[in-house]
């Protein structure tokens, strides 16, 4: 499949990577960073326009992200209300114990599923609207994870276009390490708070 998105993109460029991104933040496995960075080596080599190929991977993004929150908000109403708010036994304390810690940290954890760990951001779009996130906070959190993930993609296509195996390494190695050091960091803070609260 990524061999034919790849060969269509020069003829449908910013449709097709719009498109592409937006099926990406819903869950659909579609080569959006592959996509992003064949784009901007087309862009770096005259063929597309960087600004259209830029506004149409974060727009398709952006409303992926908003659909996939509204899909999560809609499916709340189909659960009863005594699990979402942690009445009802153990399953439910740990549901309201989840919705607690995204209602304190969930724009951190909104952005960084954006393009750190973003495989995981197509489920955090279901899970903030389910448990009722704030919009507003996530949206905010969401531009601006999705600026970085196509700037850093596009980007890196530009920076290595001769060289698409190159590029798509370079990210994926890149982007495992910074996941590797946040993961490190987050249980280094973590035992240190559990240290401390003993």
């Amino acid at each position: 499949m990524t061999e034919a998105l790849l060969a269509l993109l020069p003829a449908w460029g910013p449709w097709l990577l719009g498109i592409t991104t937006f099926l990406s933040c819903l869950a659909i496995p579609v080569p959006s960073s592959i996509m992003m960075i064949a784009a901007g080596a087309f862009a770096a080599s005259g063929d597309l326009s960087l600004p259209s190929l830029m506004a149409a991977a974060y727009g398709g993004a952006v409303l992926g992200d908003q659909l996939g929150f509204f899909l999560g908000r809609h499916a709340a109403q189909l659960v009863p209300g005594r699990l979402l708010t942690g009445a009802g036994g153990k399953r439910a304390a740990l549901v309201a114990k989840a919705r607690e810690k995204l209602q304190e940290s969930g724009g951190i954890a909104v952005f960084f599923t954006r393009w750190l760990f973003s495989a995981l951001g197509p489920w955090i779009n279901f899970a903030a609207g389910a448990s009722g996130f704030g919009h507003g906070r996530f949206t905010v959190a969401g531009v601006a994870g999705e600026a970085v993930w196509v700037t850093v993609y596009v980007g890196l296509g530009m920076a290595f276009g001769a060289n698409l195996e190159a590029a798509t390494e370079l990210a994926t190695d890149a982007l495992g390490f910074l996941a590797a050091g946040t993961v490190a960091l987050a249980l280094g803070w973590w035992l240190y708070q559990a240290a401390r609260a003993r």
